[in-house]
């Protein structure tokens, strides 16, 4: 299950092809169409490409909503594109009861690219953003979070996985994948059983948002982290002293979340100094892919 579709022509770069959008995860439109608009790109990155050009769509309530907040969401994702380097050239808009928005993103792929097919037993797995923008979503809903809790939030799921991309290729990764909707363990379940591997993951190696564990042990975490949980459990073992909370944290339902890279043991030490380079929010060698049963999945304490 990769992130795009990819195609890949007689001769110049790959084109790969994605679709994403959103429902409001914070008050602030412009600032709803960024995160929308990263959470889109992030799939082109995870391919190991650039996004090259966007087409927007969005269902938009008019009956409820006045113009001008069409117009913030427009600017605030066209604004994130072109940070990305990537022109929004058009789109659809229809009349929905419920708002959402995103991007149908075309980029381009130069060489073998990221690919999950393509991890090898021993690879590192390192994650690129903290978990627990799902629960954080939840907890914005409830006026949960404090102003700082709120700017840490937002300035991470509005970050690009660009320079995250950039430092895998330059470190020699063979494979990746975003972690969103899925959750950390949904994906990794994902790029697993692609190449036919098994992982193990190291629970106080996994980065989250500071705040998460307070939030999701007071019950602020979403349906989907929920459902998660359910769908990986078959396929996942986890140790006797990883709690419940830290389960739905593992599973929780990520927005604009970073890349896990899956990296050869001999270029783990220059993906970090890559990652730290590049910025990217969090930097964190989590687990390692083994053999194994195909997408099978163990989490230990240590």
């Amino acid at each position: 299950m990769e992130d795009a579709v990819l195609l890949r022509p007689g001769s110049g770069p790959a084109l790969a092809f994605s679709v994403d959008f959103i429902t409001p995860i914070v008050d602030d439109p412009e600032t709803y169409g960024a995160i929308a608009a990263a959470n889109a790109l992030s799939d082109i990155y995870a391919m190991g490409g650039e996004p090259q050009v966007a087409l927007a769509i969005c269902g938009f309530p008019q009956e409820l909503l006045p113009l001008e907040i069409l117009e913030k969401i427009f600017r605030g994702g066209r604004d994130k594109a072109a940070e990305a380097g990537c022109a929004i050239a058009g789109g659809h808009t229809v009349l929905d009861p419920e708002l959402k928005y995103g991007l149908c993103v075309i980029g381009s792929v130069s060489g073998a690219g990221l690919s999950q097919t393509h991890a090898k037993p021993g690879d590192r797995l390192v994650l690129t953003k903290p978990l627990g923008f799902g629960i954080a979503a939840q907890s914005i809903k409830q006026a949960k979070l404090s102003g700082d809790e709120l700017e840490t939030t937002i300035a991470a799921m509005a970050t690009l996985n660009k320079g995250a991309k950039d430092a895998a290729l330059a470190a020699g990764a063979r494979a990746a994948t975003d972690v969103t909707g899925f959750g950390l363990l949904g994906h990794l379940h994902h790029l697993a059983s692609a190449s036919g591997l098994g992982a193990r993951i190291r629970l106080r190696a996994v980065p989250t948002l500071d705040f998460i564990r307070r939030l999701a042990t007071a019950g602020l975490v979403p349906g989907g982290s929920r459902k998660n949980l359910e769908y990986v459990s078959p396929h996942t073992r986890f140790g006797d002293d990883v709690a419940e909370v830290d389960r739905l944290i593992l599973a929780d339902a990520q927005t604009s979340g970073g890349l896990l890279i899956a990296v050869p043991p001999d270029r783990e030490s220059t993906l970090i100094r890559e990652l730290e380079r590049h910025n990217a929010p969090a930097r964190a060698v989590i687990g390692e892919l083994v053999s194994g049963k195909p997408g099978s999945v163990e989490i230990t304490s240590e």
